[in-house]
Formats: structure tokens, sequence, C-alpha cells
């Protein structure tokens, strides 16, 4: 997979970096995108060190001047984009507040901003170069608490987790996947939501039950399926999940 190229964005930490680190370690070449270069710069060091052929460029979420740039350098340098994650995101209120009732509109919309307006620009902004690609694949994280599915079942394990900004803006994440795996049927690119799991990060918190080591194995797994492989769905770990 040598001549396989992946875009990660918010990929210098985290679940991002992992994300690279399993792709790379796959001869796979990455590319991530970051807001800070020089935290990118100690990331790309650190995937070097351990043979991965990596990079980083600025990128953005809230500056889709960065869009463009990062599609002319993946065009004028590679000429193709074989995968995207679509890994940057945030949760800006606490998971168990912001209910309904209480969320303010402008933490819906800064939420939004990110984890689902940005998701979408950038990825059309992508796409000319993914449609280049022998057989592209396209990684949404998305997390189970944008279940619908979960958050109505009986006794559910998410039920506390009712803030509807972050939520929200997965589920919406997540309708996303659905219209552009659909688009692209009749293609070889696949489009896939993943939900990681509960990770040890800086969102995630030091209670959550995986390392971040784990935290990259559904992307990676999404970004590397074979041609038999599934599309428009939301998966952890090779096990689909209810929308």
């Amino acid at each position: 997979m040598s001549n396989t190229v992946a875009f990660i964005t918010g990929g210098n930490r985290g679940i991002g970096l992992e994300t690279a680190r399993g792709l790379g370690k796959q001869g796979i070449t990455v590319v991530i995108g970051v807001r800070d270069v020089a935290k990118g710069d100690v990331a790309v060091k650190e995937l070097r060190g351990q043979g991965v052929v990596a990079e980083a460029i600025a990128f953005d979420a809230l500056n889709p001047a960065t869009f463009l740039d990062v599609r002319d350098y993946l065009d004028r340098k590679y000429g193709k984009l074989d995968i995207l994650v679509n890994n940057a995101g945030v949760a800006l209120g606490p998971l168990f507040g912001n209910t309904a009732s209480t969320a303010s509109q402008d933490l819906l919309r800064k939420t939004f901003d990110v984890n689902f307006f940005a998701v979408i620009e950038l990825t059309q902004v992508l796409l000319p170069l993914i449609r280049k690609a022998p057989a592209g694949r396209i990684v949404n994280l998305a997390s189970i608490l944008g279940s619908l599915g979960t958050h109505q079942m009986k006794d559910s394990p998410i039920a506390p987790a009712k803030e509807l900004a972050y939520n929200a803006s997965k589920t919406a994440l997540n309708a996303f996947t659905v219209h552009l795996a659909e688009e692209l049927k009749d293609t070889a690119i696949k489009v896939n939501s993943a939900h990681p799991g509960w990770v040890k990060t800086d969102m995630g918190g030091a209670e959550a039950p995986m390392e971040v080591s784990e935290g990259g194995q559904t992307s990676v797994q999404l970004a590397t399926l074979p041609d038999d492989g599934p599309t428009g769905g939301f998966f952890h770990l090779g096990e689909p999940l209810p929308w």
C-alpha cells in the first residue's frame, strides 16, 4: 500500500494520531491536518521514528481557506487521495448537561460548525481527489451518543448522556454518511461512520475504559476495507451499530 495516501483531520493527538499510526504501519502515507503546525511536527517526528511515512499540514475546521490549501497540496504532491478520515471534532459542553431544554443556540452552532458543516465542506472539496483513487475510503468519526436507536433502547447504557449539541451533531453526521454513501454506491468509494469507543483522551476523560492505543482501530478498519466491504454503515470494531 506504499502508493496509498490518507488525510486525517486532527491527526496530531488522541484518536487521530492512533489512526495515523495504524494506517502508517500498513505502509500507507499519512498526512495529518493540524491547527498547530508545531504540534503537528512533533507528532510527525514520533510517527517517523516508528517507520511511518508521515507529514503535517495546516488545517482548521473553522477556516475553509485551509480546506483549499489541503486540496491543492494533495493534488500537487500526490494527484489523488485514497483515504479521508474526518476525525476532528469538539465537545464544547459536558456530556451530562446542556439538555434539549437548556442548550444555547451559541453552543449548538459552534458544535455543528466543527462536527457537521466543516466535515461536509471538506469532504466536498476533497471528493474530486478521492474519485481519482482506485478505491476511495471516507470515514466519518461519529459517536454512539449520536445513535438514536441506542438512546431509545430500554435500559440504554447511554441514557444519562443527553448532551444535545454534541449528540445531535453526530446524529447529523451519520445522516451525511448515509446520503453520501448512497450517492456514491455505484463507484469504488466507500463511506462509513465510526464509533471509536469511549477512549481515554482529553475529550473522553480518564474514566474511559479504552486506552488511547485502541482508539484508532475502528477508523483503520473502515479506511482499509476490501472491495467487498460495507458502505453506508455505522460500526464499532467491525460490529454494526443502530442509527
